[in-house]
């Protein structure tokens, strides 16, 4: 069945006259039988009697009425919700990231808010290695990343910079110095995260290859039950800086370099190179690139842990 048929059909339904209903749609008399004609011809039934001078309706008139005035109505939502996406009434943004990465997110989800409050965020908690082969299948929109992504489909923009970076509670020892050793680290209790990570396993290897086996005796699952242990004075932490920049400038915690296992990173959004974005995630993108940087050819390459 044709939308404008069916939009004929009611019109003549609700003035109960073809004439009256030409004169609304604008459209000569032949034109509004002619449609009628074609959708009877559709459905197999008749729909108008047109033995009444009222144009009456069928059985079968009646039963289509109240479904082309549902379709018409659900057509008219549809319509209006496409229009709700690019006008960026409405929408959906999916963000893959790993805990240590989301804090370098946080000032951007604010400021696409204040801009677009309409719009859902839903950042979902996806471990490193697995978000560029979901940004790439387009489970999700984008990624946040520490290094850049094996999949050749995806490109790479870097919001900012961060470091690997000591942190104990203020009375410690270590809180009055600049930097440490990593011999030094070595010999402090030293809370770690449960989950394995590239980072974890670069420190590892580094301190393999020193001679300077770390210390971990307390593993737990998320940074924030790691930061509360340090300023617990349970042990220290290595951690990215900007996981605890709210703990710093308070004062709760002490940032100690350790220049063997700084590891100084760019933390990227990655997104797929080819492909439709929806309206709300190409705004989303354009608000990123004008606080990022698209990262130079030998950094998309070479990549960070």
């Amino acid at each position: 069945m044709d939308l404008s048929e069916l939009r004929v059909f009611l019109a003549v339904a609700t003035e109960r006259s073809f004439s009256r209903a030409a004169s609304k749609l604008h459209r000569t008399q032949p034109a509004i039988s002619q449609a009628i004609r074609r959708l009877e011809e559709d459905v197999g039934e008749r729909l108008v009697d047109r033995s009444s001078k009222d144009g009456t309706l069928t059985e079968a008139g009646r039963v289509l009425r109240d479904y082309a005035d549902r379709i018409l109505r659900l057509t008219e939502e549809a319509e209006s919700s496409v229009r709700e996406l690019r006008d960026l009434q409405r929408g959906r943004v999916l963000v893959g990231v790993n805990e240590a990465a989301v804090h370098i997110l946080l000032p951007l989800i604010d400021r696409f808010r204040a801009s677009h409050p309409a719009v859902v965020l839903d950042v979902r908690r996806v471990a490193a290695r697995h978000v560029g082969a979901e940004v790439a299948q387009g489970t999700l929109d984008f990624g946040v990343l520490t290094f850049q992504p094996p999949e050749r489909r995806l490109q790479a923009l870097t919001l900012g910079a961060d470091e690997m970076v000591l942190l104990v509670y203020p009375s410690h020892p270590f809180a009055a110095r600049a930097r440490v050793t990593l011999a030094e680290f070595g010999q402090q209790t030293v809370v770690a995260h449960s989950d394995p990570s590239p980072v974890r396993e670069r420190v590892l290897r580094v301190s393999e290859v020193r001679h300077a086996p770390i210390n971990i005796q307390i593993a737990l699952p998320s940074l924030e039950a790691i930061k509360r242990a340090v300023e617990m004075r349970m042990g220290v932490a290595l951690l990215p800086r900007r996981c605890a920049l709210t703990e710093i400038a308070r004062g709760t915690l002490v940032a100690v370099r350790i220049p063997e296992v700084r590891l100084p990173r760019h933390v990227r959004l990655v997104y797929r190179r080819r492909g439709d974005l929806s309206h709300a995630a190409a705004a989303f993108l354009e608000m990123a690139k004008t606080r990022g940087q698209t990262p130079n050819s030998r950094d998309s390459q070479t990549g960070d842990a």
